[in-house]
């Protein structure tokens, strides 16, 4: 395995600088945002498709400090209602599908979005309870309508360029689970799979070493976040996992992201990169740093040397004790 970063982190440097800090770390790989909710501070799909010489700048700024480029990522919402916000996504998608065919980068990550409840609805509706009844057929007409039409159409666009797509399992949108995943990709096919982040498992109440097992046995994790996630004992009974509170109000919330090491300990860690190299998961870990608690620098060295400790880097040998 080899290990990276989510460079939206280094969104207030240049791409260069950003790039010279990460090598300066001894980090592998970078992931890049291209538009949507990461932003486009180092990529910009546009001028990088328009220009052949920028184009080859920008691969080489990344290939000369010794990195690899594990993913373009331009999480947003493609089946927003609204229609405009929708196609802005649905494009800055399609764009980056193109630029990682042209730089040679396997993955594309995103989200899956999430509709309305019909086809005049302004906002999207995550359904997340059976009952009443009205929940099951607004999850019913968005799988049937607008999730798998729209997937079918995006994958083979992915596909037809020589990329997978990551669906990064996150609460608010149709794909958050890992029984989510594998039903989008049985209708869509192998193209999709999961930009698997820990963080949004813990505070779902899901088991991140069962949810590699899962999704690992069926070969449906394309790339990897890491992300910590602590749960407060006592806030959790007062709001629930589903907490509404802003993110920043962090004494009273429920939940809140924390860099690795900081919500669960390294044995922790351990065991799920013990899973994802059980079921044959080879490629990035990708840190990404959203702690309230530290600085940019501090929470993403620290999750660097948490990581080390338990990352396996070195290919399997033959079990030469047998």
């Amino acid at each position: 395995m080899k290990l990276g970063v989510f460079m939206v982190l280094f969104g207030g440097r240049s791409l260069e600088e950003a790039l010279d800090y990460v090598a300066s770390q001894g980090l592998d790989a970078v992931e890049i945002g291209t538009g949507g909710n990461p932003g486009d501070k180092h990529c910009k799909p546009d001028e990088l498709l328009a220009n052949e010489t920028a184009l080859k700048n920008f691969k080489k700024a990344v290939e000369s400090r010794g990195l690899t480029i594990s993913a373009l990522s331009c999480h947003g919402n493609p089946l927003h209602p609204q229609k405009h916000l929708a196609q802005a996504d649905h494009e800055t998608f399609h764009k980056t599908v193109q630029l990682a065919e042209k730089l040679e980068v396997p993955v594309v990550n995103t989200f899956s979005g999430c509709p309305g409840d019909h086809e005049d609805a302004k906002y999207p509706n995550w359904p997340v309870a059976p009952w009443p009844n009205d929940f099951q057929e607004v999850l019913k007409w968005q799988w049937e309508n607008k999730i798998i039409p729209y997937w079918s159409e995006a994958g083979k666009f992915a596909a037809d360029h020589h990329v997978k797509i990551g669906l990064e399992l996150h609460g608010g949108f149709s794909v958050h689970t890992p029984a989510t995943l594998l039903r989008l990709r049985e209708a869509v096919g192998e193209v999709i799979g999961a930009n698997l982040d820990p963080s949004h498992m813990w505070w779902q109440g899901i088991d991140p070493v069962q949810a590699v097992q899962i999704l690992g046995r069926a070969g449906a994790i394309h790339h990897f976040h890491a992300k910590d996630t602590t749960i407060d004992p006592i806030n959790v009974n007062k709001y629930g996992l589903t907490d509404m509170q802003e993110y920043t109000n962090m004494l009273d919330r429920a939940w809140q992201f924390r860099t690795v090491g900081y919500g669960h300990d390294v044995k922790t860690w351990a065991d799920i990169i013990s899973a994802l190299r059980l079921v044959g998961y080879d490629y990035v870990v990708s840190i990404e740093h959203e702690d309230g608690l530290m600085s940019v620098e501090e929470g993403f060295t620290k999750a660097v040397h948490n990581l080390r400790q338990v990352l396996i880097e070195e290919p399997l040998s033959e079990m030469w004790w047998v």
